[in-house]
């Protein structure tokens, strides 16, 4: 039996996860899917004194309430800045990290470091108008989701907060590439806020060469858009498991 704790990305919550946690539940292990403070059906917690630490915290304190080692950590999208910072902190509870089309950040940088110009001014100023300091839900047309799929997730999607967005992180990338990794590139469509996370996964030089020692990394691709646990579940779940 394997642990398995996964982590949405901004806007979504625990419920993107649904189809993956029956799966991995039904194969006999343990899966538990964190939804982040502010989002989801935790919402009404949204505060402009939420941070990029707050969410970090979220996820440690799951995998320790869960009393949770050997877990494989699945991080979506923004989720990869936990994701990192938990590898870094916390590496040896984890068996595997699965960055699931997300963000690999360098150290110092932030979530918005890779976004273009007009993309961080646009989500900054969107969280300046709001009450809450946070960033206005995408229509998740930009996921690649049609149909009911789309529909589901438009409803679901909730406002993120605004100070997760430009906070830094810093990390020892040999900590942090101590714990086996894998990126699951998800290409059709690709999601331009993405698109400049993917050539590092090839660069030898990334993480100061560590991204290709310490633990072992791989990059796996599907044929689908940013949200495969909602387009994909059935495949995403067979590298979760391939990955324990």
């Amino acid at each position: 039996m394997a642990n398995f704790v996964l982590v949405h990305g901004a806007w979504h919550g625990g419920w993107c996860w649904r189809h993956v946690v029956q799966a991995l539940v039904q194969a006999g292990h343990r899966a538990h899917a964190v939804t982040l403070t502010g989002v989801g059906e935790r919402a009404h917690l949204l505060s402009p004194a939420i941070t990029l630490e707050t969410h970090i915290e979220d996820v440690r304190c799951a995998i320790e309430a869960e009393e949770m080692d050997d877990v494989v950590l699945a991080v979506h999208s923004y989720a990869g800045m936990i994701g990192t910072a938990l590898a870094d902190r916390l590496g040896a509870r984890l068996r595997h990290l699965v960055y699931v089309d997300a963000v690999v950040p360098r150290p110092g940088e932030s979530w918005s470091s890779t976004h273009s110009r007009a993309v961080r001014e646009a989500r900054l100023a969107g969280a300046q108008a709001s009450d809450d300091y946070a960033l206005p839900a995408p229509d998740p047309d930009n996921y690649g989701l049609q149909g009911a799929d789309y529909e589901w997730v438009k409803r679901r999607l909730t406002a993120h907060p605004g100070h997760c967005y430009d906070a830094p992180l810093e990390f020892d990338p040999v900590r942090a590439a101590a714990v086996p990794r894998t990126f699951v590139s998800c290409v059709r469509p690709a999601l331009p806020t993405i698109d400049s996370i993917r050539p590092r996964m090839a660069d030898p030089h990334f993480w100061n060469g560590e991204w290709r020692r310490g633990g072992g990394a791989q990059v796996l691709e599907l044929p689908t858009g940013h949200d495969p646990m909602v387009t994909m579940p059935a495949e995403l779940t067979q590298i979760l498991l391939r990955c324990a």
